[in-house]
Parts: structure tokens; sequence; C-alpha cells
């Protein structure tokens, strides 16, 4: 299974990875961390994307540039773009506390939808910091974004509705023909588990999105920073010509 590409999900504690070799879709698997993950593909995955943040903010104001730019590219889904908490704060178990420690180190609110994915954070983070092998492979991406970028236009409906659901599948359909009986694949692998359309979906682009194909992988910024603990912030796409 040499050259495999992956797009990992992240929902409801667990993770969905899709994966890609150089012939297309190879298979779907499930898995409850992200340690797992890393130990299924460490020897074999060119490029892992997952969708949580990755480079994080210890304090101050501005935030991370990635999310700005991320927001302006997409237009009415722009709201699909959460603030991350602070390093310190995502290692508070309840969301006072993180919300006290975010708010004293940027002077900004926390929402509990960015305070609710500090688990996954947190063990990517952990991840990164300590296996400098996987730091190479794993690199931060946005389901919202790599669609933008395959339609070629902001997407109007939000993904959890049937309208925005069919506006997924064409954008993907439009970017290989072979996309809606890997979407079903992907599905049917996943029964029994707790995987919605929304992460299969989300999953699919992602592995897209990582794999060799049309266009080139590009991030958000172009020039990505790195955070204190030297991991780049940044949120990568596929496509012909830049976003911005």
């Amino acid at each position: 299974m040499a050259g495999t590409f992956v797009g990992a999900d992240w929902s409801g504690g667990s993770w969905l990875a899709v994966a890609f070799d150089g012939d297309g879709y190879d298979h779907t698997a499930v898995f409850d961390e992200v340690g797992e993950l890393w130990y299924r593909y460490e020897e074999t995955a060119e490029r892992i994307l997952v969708d949580v943040p990755v480079g994080l903010i210890e304090e101050g104001s501005e935030g991370r540039e990635c999310d700005d730019l991320a927001r302006r590219v997409l237009g009415p889904r722009n709201v699909s773009v959460l603030t991350p908490p602070v390093r310190e704060a995502t290692r508070k178990r309840r969301y006072p506390a993180a919300k006290r420690v975010h708010e004293r180190k940027t002077e900004a609110g926390l929402s509990k939808q960015a305070f609710a994915i500090s688990d996954a954070i947190v063990a990517v983070d952990d991840l990164l910091r300590n296996v400098p092998e996987a730091r190479v492979t794993f690199r931060e991406s946005h389901p919202e974004v790599c669609f933008r970028a395959f339609a070629g236009e902001p997407l109007q409906h939000s993904k959890r509705t049937a309208a925005g659901y069919a506006e997924r599948m064409r954008t993907l359909a439009g970017f290989d023909t072979d996309a809606p009986p890997m979407v079903q694949a992907v599905a049917e692998s996943t029964a029994g588990e707790e995987v919605t359309v929304d992460d299969v979906l989300d999953a699919a682009v992602l592995a897209y999105t990582a794999s060799p194909g049309p266009g080139s992988l590009r991030s958000l910024p172009s020039d990505p920073p790195t955070d204190a603990k030297g991991l780049p912030m940044e949120i990568v796409y596929r496509a012909t010509e830049p976003l911005l």
C-alpha cells in the first residue's frame, strides 16, 4: 500500500479516514484515537490531511491568519471556520475554565463549538510535537475550503441540508467522475459506526485534496508562519490557481 494519501475527519470522538493510493480510492477506516490512525499509516502515508487546527496561538488578539483568509474565500459558508482556543485553553477540561484562559490571553471570546474540538486539537498537537515523522506527514486542511477550491466559487448551502449535500456531490463529481460511487463505498464501509453523511463528504474531499490530481497543493496563507512549537499555521487546498 505504498504511497497512501489520507483524508481524516474528526467527529463525535472518532476519526474517519479515507485512503487513496496511486490508482484512486483504496479503503476506509475508523479510529478511536489519532495515534491509532498514525500507527496504521506511518509506513505508507505520503500525506495525511486532518480537519482540526494544527498550529496554535499562545496569546495575542490577532488570531491565525489562515482562519481569516479561509473566511474570506468561503463567502456565505464562512461560519464554518472556528477560531481555535489558545494552546493552554485546549488543555482545560471544562468550557468555563477554557473560556477564561482564552479571554485572558487574547481579549476575545471562545465559542462552545471551538472548545468542543479541543480533545482532537490536543491529540494532534501532542502527536506532532512528540513524533517528528508525523510532523512531516500531517497537515491541516478544512473541508469547506477544499470544496470551495474544487467548485471554483463559494458554495451557497450548509452541508447539513439536502441542497448542501447535492451541491457538494456535484462539486466532487465535477472534480472526479468516479466520486459518487466512491462516496457510496465510503458510506457502506462505515455501516454500524457513528459516522454521518457530513463526515463521509468531509473525509472524501480531504482525501481528494491530499492525493495527486488536477491542480497543485496550496495553502492559506501561501507562506504560512509557524507557531511557538514550530508547527505551521495553514489550511491547505488543491487548485490550479490560488484562491487569493
